[in-house]
């Protein structure tokens, strides 16, 4: 009998012409195969397994005409290959190049008939693995795809498929210690300080001067969602000036800048002073255009982590399904602030009671006629 891990002459071909070896799962599909070959009343044996999960069409369609030609009683598989070739018959039309020879070649490599049980969890195994990467692929495609009139919603819609996708792993494969993958993760792609995205940083610092107001309604807004880390220093300044009741104008926010650490060498007072000077619009306009472009770009980053999870072999499944909810946890966290900034306002009676402020000794802060554009 040969050796189990021999090629077979197709393999043999592949090598010569360049193209990488098989991968594991490629035995184990033979594997399988042969030892339903040798019995077909394994298949009730192997659980939850679809031709789909075949990484080779030509094993998936030979396993479809197995499930499809009714099984013969054992005296019927030893004295007669009828049933070999009804099953031959059957998948020739979806797998041209199967042949008798094929078959008998299937058998011949199987180590172990009675090991089927663990060659379809390694089939099932590799195909979870290849789902995930596909729908990865797809939440990232989505992330960048400018043509969609709803970018950040169809983002969120397929980030909510992958969940539901790792949800019905998890009940396929059993936890283990050690579940956290070990793959090294590639850095996060640096956010390039597009113009348009700059341009709308610094329409919110200014009119968010002129309305500091309105500042203490965008909590769910962050110095991280900002593209260039100054604007994102100068929105801690603005709304911890907001949310201490302290007044706000560009010179205090250039004030606190400077206790910040804001003003480095590279940073002009100036300049500074006239950006926050130029109001236009409304803050709710510019903060969400901000939201929203932190989420897509989040979410291109989860897309590829969970890539970077599923193309590492030495993760077990349970090691993919811990990562990449870890990884999807953190984008929840920032869709729960986009729902937030763009869901439907609180009915006044659920709002809670403000105490009001005791008045403060010196001049009231100088509050700006609203500018507001229709969004």
């Amino acid at each position: 009998m040969p050796h189990p891990t021999t090629p077979d002459k197709q393999d043999e071909h592949d090598e010569a012409d360049g193209l990488p070896p098989p991968l594991p799962v490629h035995y184990a599909e033979q594997a399988l195969l042969g030892a339903l070959l040798l019995d077909p009343h394994r298949l009730g044996e192997i659980g939850v397994l679809e031709p789909e999960h075949f990484a080779n069409h030509a094993h998936g369609a030979l396993f479809a005409a197995m499930r499809t030609v009714p099984a013969p009683g054992p005296e019927q598989l030893r004295s007669s290959p009828s049933w070999l070739n009804s099953v031959l018959d059957v998948a020739r039309p979806q797998a041209p190049g199967l042949s008798a020879s094929h078959l008998h070649t299937l058998i011949r490599v199987c180590p172990r008939p009675g090991h089927a049980v663990s060659y379809a969890r390694m089939i099932r195994a590799d195909h979870a693995r290849r789902s995930l990467r596909l729908h990865a692929a797809r939440l990232a495609q989505t992330a960048i795809d400018t043509t969609l009139p709803h970018r950040a919603q169809t983002t969120m819609r397929q980030a909510d498929t992958v969940t539901q996708f790792l949800d019905g792993l998890s009940g396929l494969f059993t936890p283990h210690p050690g579940s956290l993958p070990r793959t090294p993760l590639p850095p996060p792609p640096a956010r390039s300080p597009e113009e348009d995205a700059l341009d709308e940083e610094r329409c919110l610092l200014a009119t968010a001067t002129a309305h500091p107001a309105d500042v203490r309604e965008m909590r769910w807004l962050i110095a991280a969602d900002f593209v260039l880390p100054l604007h994102g220093g100068l929105w801690q300044c603005l709304t911890t000036l907001a949310h201490r009741g302290e007044p706000v104008d560009p010179i205090t926010v250039l004030w606190q800048a400077q206790h910040r650490g804001l003003l480095t060498p590279g940073v002009d007072p100036a300049g500074l002073l006239v950006l926050l000077s130029t109001p236009a619009g409304s803050p709710e306009h510019w903060a969400e255009k901000i939201l929203e472009r932190s989420l897509l770009a989040h979410a291109a980053d989860v897309a590829a982590r969970i890539t970077a999870y599923a193309d590492d072999p030495a993760n077990s499944p349970h090691q993919l399904i811990t990562g990449s909810r870890r990884a999807l946890a953190d984008l929840t966290t920032l869709h729960t602030r986009w729902q937030q900034a763009t869901g439907p306002p609180l009915p006044q009676t659920l709002r809670p009671a403000r105490t009001p402020r005791a008045p403060r000794a010196g001049p009231s802060p100088r509050t700006a006629p609203p500018i507001r554009t229709t969004r």
